[in-house]
């Protein structure tokens, strides 16, 4: 079958008869058909919708940080809504002198210490799922996935009980020098155990990402590793881990992101005050009355947040990229 075939003549004539007609009757052309019609519906319906979805996002967020800036007396007014009359960063001060830095060092420390601790423990879990056959390997790797599903409620308890009263087997046998369970509540002790075990907190979702991310490794290479002469640990150490860095930014911005605002192990582990973490920042400073609480809280929430803020600025495209080849998305 013959195919008309359009030059590069062809179509500037067409251009040219184009231009040489009355401009109503290109206006009726471009603007008053059917396609420009539809196109035009279809547009303004997703722009609608985006702002619709943006608006019930965002909304909770303008809300907050219009109240932080507020005066007492625009708590107190009816007719302020979202913009203060008399705005002051009044809050903002008080909980920056209540020890802000203080907490913001400790969960620093804290949270970055443990998502490296995250990082690697499941590095190493998720390439011995992904490229070791043994026997057992489903069942076990079912129980990990079992962790994601566990509501972490259901377990606070004996956890508590085992951290409260943490020991070993070989403990019984020196009770002649005093050997006794060991108190790690009210320490930072917990936390890396949980850590260097893969027991931390969504753990498994790191585990179930690294896994698939080595599935996609193709075993030539490490073939081709072996046969040059490098044994496991160097194959791992110098080929694996290179290649999987992007992937693992991802996983120690998630570990990093849930410890800093972890409320459930923090508020578990850490009970008598004396070391303030961000997740106790919020109700040391929702003080006052009702109103003065949730604009003290919303001014607390929106310190907490700024760092998390600031390091997503730098390591987007990072987390983008390891998110892509987690192989989590469709």
């Amino acid at each position: 079958m013959n195919q008309t075939k359009i030059t590069k003549e062809t179509k500037n004539k067409i251009r040219v008869d184009f231009e040489r007609t009355s401009w109503w009757k290109r206006f009726q052309i471009k603007y008053l058909s059917l396609s420009f019609l539809g196109n035009a519906v279809w547009y303004i319906f997703r722009l609608v919708l985006l702002l619709g979805i943006s608006y019930v996002i965002l909304y909770p967020f303008i809300t907050k940080i219009a109240s932080s800036f507020m005066s007492s007396d625009d708590l107190v007014d009816a007719t302020v809504r979202l913009i203060p009359k008399y705005p002051t960063i009044s809050r903002y001060r008080q909980l920056i002198l209540a020890n802000y830095f203080g907490a913001l060092l400790n969960t620093l420390l804290l949270s970055l210490s443990n998502a490296l601790i995250q990082t690697l423990v499941c590095c190493f879990v998720g390439y011995g799922f992904a490229k070791y056959k043994f026997k057992g390997n489903g069942l076990i790797f079912a129980l990990v996935v079992l962790t994601m599903i566990i509501p972490h409620n259901a377990v606070q308890f004996a956890m508590y009980m085992k951290f409260r009263y943490f020991d070993f087997p070989f403990l019984h046998l020196f009770e002649w020098i005093g050997g006794k369970p060991w108190n790690m509540i009210n320490t930072v002790t917990p936390f890396y155990l949980l850590s260097a075990t893969g027991l931390a907190f969504k753990n498994g979702l790191y585990i179930f990402m690294m896994r698939q991310f080595f599935r996609g490794v193709p075993d030539e290479l490490e073939e081709a590793a072996y046969i040059d002469g490098s044994g496991v640990f160097r194959t791992f150490f110098t080929i694996i881990l290179p290649m999987s860095i992007p992937m693992m930014i991802t996983i120690f911005l998630f570990a990093f992101s849930w410890q800093w605002t972890d409320y459930f192990y923090s508020n578990m582990f850490i009970q008598n005050g004396k070391l303030v973490l961000m997740s106790n920042f919020i109700p040391n400073a929702a003080t006052g009355t009702v109103g003065e609480a949730s604009a003290n809280s919303a001014a607390g929430s929106l310190l907490i947040i700024a760092p998390l803020i600031i390091m997503y600025l730098f390591c987007q495209r990072y987390l983008i990229q390891g998110i892509e080849r987690s192989g989590i998305t469709g």
